[in-house]
Parts: structure tokens; sequence; C-alpha cells
């Protein structure tokens, strides 16, 4: 073979091997590997949140107002909320460790729903900075600890506006339950109610030293109307007051629900309070991360304070004027605590026109003229 004919050979061969990786190039790309799916984002965890009962839930009053608030926090979060409670939580050492103990079991959220637990909630907010605690009628707060109130007071003076009216004797009688200002403050209230329609209204207290004690409260009603009482209001949590004067033919009011079921006979109306609206903004709150310390009071201006189911011989006009108690409370075109006011003794309370601040309100240790005898311990 000469020399030309190898040379023509091996560029034959070069350019069948340049063709041949040409023609695997050519073939049918493979697709690039597939992609790994994205994990959808991790659902967050819903936020725990606990509730401290003083009371049983039972079917009305306090305890009971306080659970209807804890379900429509439930109605209006769904999942993003998982709520519990504990009831009958004595005011005591005791308060202080199921508060530890619902910080313990992952509540970031707790509320304790009566003024007895204020300095508990204090020492457990002090060792979890990271729970948020809210406490109803007190007066103390911290970074991670913030109060809240209904203005009670509002409801008790709408009754007293019935009650005034529905005497027939002239004396009213009121079943205390712990001689805090708050309580005060209620009973001195349904008597200016009263007072507005009756001026000679005499009141009568009678008082139990417990928030729930349906015994105790059925001995203090039957003793208010065997001293003349014709109309009884209350300060304490169950139905017994009602009851009490359903049995003994005299009239009576709801008190934090309506507990007109009680004692359809003798009930003149409900002084409710409606705790959903607070709830649901504190928990709003606490899940946008805007939750801060503070103070809040509620009343009818904001949907936290009625008067319900107002009995049907109570006169039009006693209906209209608790329409126009409402309506100025909400607008603010109305005050129960403008003077002239007087304590018992004669001293006055409130001078005329001035209109009490919320300072004063908080610290009521006194009867206003018109309640009989002095509050216990001043």
């Amino acid at each position: 073979m000469t020399d030309l004919q190898k040379r023509s050979l091996l560029k034959f061969a070069a350019i069948s091997a340049v063709a041949a990786a040409a023609l695997v190039g050519c073939g049918k790309k493979e697709d690039p590997p597939a992609a790994a799916p994205v994990a959808a984002p991790a659902k967050a965890e819903p936020l725990k949140i606990a509730f401290a009962y003083v009371g049983p839930v039972g079917d009305g009053g306090w305890t009971f107002a306080h659970d209807n608030g804890r379900k429509a926090v439930e109605a209006a979060y769904g999942d993003k909320v998982v709520t519990s409670f504990v009831e009958k939580v004595p005011e005591s050492a005791d308060a202080e460790r199921v508060l530890r103990d619902m910080a313990g079991q992952g509540n970031k959220l707790i509320f304790g729903t009566t003024f007895g637990y204020m300095e508990p909630m204090l020492k457990a907010a002090a060792d979890f900075k990271d729970v948020k605690f809210e406490h109803a009628t007190g007066y103390k707060t911290a970074d991670n600890m913030r109060t809240y109130d209904s203005r009670t007071y509002e409801g008790a003076y709408m009754a007293g506006v019935i009650a005034g009216k529905m005497s027939k004797t002239g004396t009213l009688g009121v079943v205390g339950s712990v001689p805090i200002p708050e309580v005060v403050r209620n009973i001195n209230s349904f008597t200016l109610g009263a007072q507005s329609v009756n001026p000679k209204v005499k009141t009568k207290v009678v008082w139990v030293n417990e928030w729930f004690n349906p015994p105790k409260e059925t001995e203090a009603a039957t003793a208010l109307i065997n001293g003349g009482a014709d109309v009884l209001f209350q300060n304490t949590d169950s139905s017994a007051v009602l009851q009490t004067a359903e049995k003994m033919g005299k009239r009576a009011f709801g008190w934090d629900s309506d507990m007109t079921a009680y004692g359809p006979k003798a009930h003149l109306g409900s002084a409710i309070i409606n705790w959903g609206p607070y709830y649901v903004k504190a928990v709003g709150e606490a899940l946008e991360g805007k939750w801060a310390t503070g103070q809040a009071w509620w009343g009818v201006k904001e949907g936290a304070i009625d008067m319900v189911s107002i009995a049907a011989d109570v006169p039009e006009a006693t209906k209209k004027r608790i329409d126009e108690v409402k309506a100025g409370l909400k607008d603010g075109s109305f005050a129960i605590w403008k003077g002239p006011i007087m304590d018992n003794t004669g001293k006055v309370l409130i001078a005329k026109d001035v209109v009490a601040d919320d300072k004063f309100l908080g610290g009521l240790k006194s009867y206003v003229k018109g309640v009989e005898g002095k509050v216990p311990g001043n």
C-alpha cells in the first residue's frame, strides 16, 4: 500500500469517527431530571388559650357569661385556636397552681376571670414571660399581664330604674358578694337608678362574702324579703336570688346572663355581660402579634353590657327610659355618676355637674344616700 493510500484510509477513519459522534449527538436528548416537589408550608400551630373560672359553668351567671365569650372565640377563629377551661378555681393559693399548670401545658394566652386571681396571676406571669395573661376586674398589670373589665354598674343602674318603678314598698334588697369597689359601685348605681324614678326609695344590703354560694344567697334573699324588700337585686353568681323571689312572690333580676327561665314570674329583666367582643379582640391581637399590656373597661358603648328580657308588666314609659339610658351611654350624652351625689352620711361624693372619672369609680368604698348601713371594712 502506497503512502498516499495509507493517508487516505486514515483520513476516512477519522471522518467516520466524527460522523458517528455527530449521529450520537443528533439523537433525542434526555429530559433534565424533574425538580423535587416543593413542600407545602407547615400549618401554623393553633394558639392554645385557657380560662380559669371561679364558679361552675352551669346555665347562668358570671361564669356562664365568660364561657359564652370563650365559645365566641372558637366561633370566630376556628382551628386557629384551641381553648380549654378549669371551673371552680378558688380565690386562694390554689389559683396560682392552676395558672402555672395552664402555662406549663403550653397555653400562650390565659384568662383569669375573677378579682381574687390578681396576685396569683402576677406571680405566675413573672415566671412565664412568653405567656400572655389577662385578669378580669383587677387593677395590677405587668409587661405580659393586662386587665379587662365590664361596666356592670351600667346594667345595675338600668335594673334600678325598673326596680324603682315596680317596687310597691319603696324598699329594695341587694345580695352583695364581696365588698370590693366593683360591688359597692353596682349597689350604688342600682340605688341611683331607682332614685331617678322614686327619690324616696331605700336599699338594704346583706353580704354573703362569696361570689357563688346558692344556700347563702338564698338565706340572704329571704332575710331581705322578710325585712320589707319587695324587689331584689344581686351581685352574686347563681340564680338563687331570683328563685327565692319567685318562691316568695316578689320580684328580682337576672345578673350577668339572662335568667328568665329560673323565675319567670319574678323576673323583671336581666342585666347581662357580653364578654365575646373583648375576648375576640384580645385573641385576635395575640394571633397577629399585636397584643400589649394595658387596661380595658367596656360597657354599653362597646356592646358589653345590656338590659334584656324586660318583663311585660313593666310600663312602656319605663322601657322607653331604659332605651334612652342605653342610647345616652352609647353616645356619651348621659352619665350615671354625675353630681350632685351624696353618701349616706350626708357627705358630698360628687359636686353638682361634675362627672366622676374612672379613678373615682374604681376606688369607691362608701354607700350613696339611700343605702342603709356601712360597707364592711370601711
